[in-house]
């Protein structure tokens, strides 16, 4: 699908591979072979992104034998060879997962947002968070008692703190899809459109193509139709593109199940009854 489009077509990629964890839609093979199988598909992806575009490759660790392998560690030189830039590398974190008995669970996953050259689409009005001191002025010069920074807000830094509506750090507290949230589908490794929004925010405009080549259940393909943009996607498993069309259905009909952008990540009082201690663990402490 890839080499039927033109070269520099795509503003915007944004995706999350197989972590080679042979999940049911893969099979885990030695680590170099499963990057040497996504080769031919990154050179294809380098060549649809337009010279202004960004590929925001979106990934986990691959677990091989108990020892942990950060895939953004090894797609950092990858991509790099191909002579994309690295822009920010951004920290997933959520509260819930799997719980590891060997070693500590993981709670974060990685975004390596790269751009294929010095002029890139940067929407930084979008992403700007206000000031902390509005009111404060020049102290000496020629502006001397007028604002200091701008009136839409501030530029965001590295450090993006999502859950407080604040573009300022590279740690986004979006909660995973797991089985209470509203985006839930059969797809086992979902990422939730929230995560694309904020790409597609910042590094597409209104119009622009914006491609996800592994599209799972298609969360990167509803953020894009949600903010104008047009999107392609290519996805394997029938069974998930079937789930994607009937999302992107619910979207233009108005009944997509959706967590809201910038929406605070709950945070238990400690009155429910599944947050409080056990009788029993009571009694034995």
């Amino acid at each position: 699908m890839l080499r039927t489009l033109p070269a520099g077509l795509v503003k915007l990629i944004i995706t999350s591979p197989p972590y080679n964890l042979g999940k049911s839609y893969e099979t885990a093979t030695a680590l170099d072979e499963y990057l040497a199988a996504l080769a031919p598909i990154a050179d294809e992806l380098v060549r649809v992104l337009s010279p202004e575009g960004s590929l925001c490759w979106q990934v986990g660790s691959y677990v091989a034998d108990g020892e942990v392998f950060p895939l953004d560690v090894f797609f950092y030189p990858f991509f790099k060879a191909r002579g994309l830039q690295l822009r920010n590398r951004v920290i997933w974190h959520f509260e819930h997962g799997l719980h590891a008995t060997k070693r500590l669970s993981g709670r974060y996953e990685t975004l390596l947002w790269f751009t294929k050259s010095d002029s890139y689409t940067f929407n930084l009005d979008a992403v700007r968070v206000p000031s902390k001191y509005p009111g404060k002025t020049h102290f000496k010069g020629e502006r001397r008692g007028q604002p200091s920074g701008n009136p839409l807000g501030k530029n965001p830094s590295d450090f993006w703190r999502i859950v407080e509506q604040d573009w300022e750090s590279l740690v986004w507290e979006i909660p995973n899809v797991k089985a209470n949230h509203p985006e839930k589908t059969l797809h086992p490794c979902q990422f939730p459109i929230e995560l694309a929004e904020r790409c597609v925010l910042a590094f597409s405009n209104e119009g622009d193509w914006v491609l996800d080549p592994f599209a799972g259940a298609g969360s990167a393909l509803l953020a894009a139709l949600r903010h104008q943009r047009r999107a392609l996607g290519c996805e394997k498993e029938a069974e998930y593109w079937q789930i994607t069309q009937q999302r992107i259905t619910e979207l233009l009909n108005g009944t997509l199940r959706y967590r809201p952008l910038g929406k605070p990540v709950h945070q238990p009082t400690g009155r429910e009854k599944v947050t409080q201690l056990p009788a029993q663990w009571a009694r034995q402490n």
